[in-house]
């Protein structure tokens, strides 16, 4: 009996010491939807209000591959500073992963950010698009949809540029973006 509760042991030991104890994306998205120093909204594609609009078809076929936006921007101040660099790391390290595929840099006169992507070169599920600007905080958006194309990410760039959304539906978040 003593050498199967031993036997019982180590295997648990192996099972927990093979979890992965970093946090994944959603799980980071949901601990702070709640936290007053974030903003966090989700919406649907639609709120790009695309119907009408004169597109190509490969930017009609980008914009058909998405479902929604989870949008999480931390709102920094002279009161939370600390707050912000250790949650900027978190949001760093999680990037980190293997998981995520590097498509661009981002280098603005607004801040620094990156494209990430999580699926296959040719069928992608989720763009993570993460930003920061020192004075302002930080912006984490997931655009979500079923296997979107990464040739497509500029036309659908360029589809939203056509339409006529200017920020409407984002609430705080919308005025947070602008900059």
């Amino acid at each position: 009996m003593k050498n199967f509760l031993k036997s019982i042991a180590v295997l648990v030991a192996i099972l927990l010491a093979s979890c992965s104890s970093q946090q994944s994306l959603q799980e980071y998205y949901v601990d702070n939807s709640e936290n007053p120093n974030f903003l966090s909204i989700d919406v649907p594609a639609s709120i790009l209000k695309m119907d009408g609009i004169d597109l190509t078809p490969t930017q009609r076929e980008a914009v058909e591959s998405l479902r929604k936006f989870n949008l999480l921007a931390f709102r920094k101040n002279d009161s939370n500073e600390a707050e912000y660099e250790l949650e900027k790391k978190k949001v760093k390290e999680i990037l980190k992963g293997d998981e995520f595929v590097e498509l661009m840099k981002i280098n603005s006169k607004y801040g620094k950010g990156v494209i990430k992507y999580l699926g296959e070169e040719d069928a992608i599920d989720e763009v993570i698009i993460y930003g920061d600007s020192g004075d302002k905080g930080f912006a984490l958006v997931r655009v979500l949809g079923k296997d979107m194309n990464p040739a497509h990410i500029m036309q659908l760039m360029q589809a939203i540029q056509k339409s006529e959304f200017k920020g409407e539906g984002l609430g705080e978040i919308g005025e947070f973006l602008k900059g």
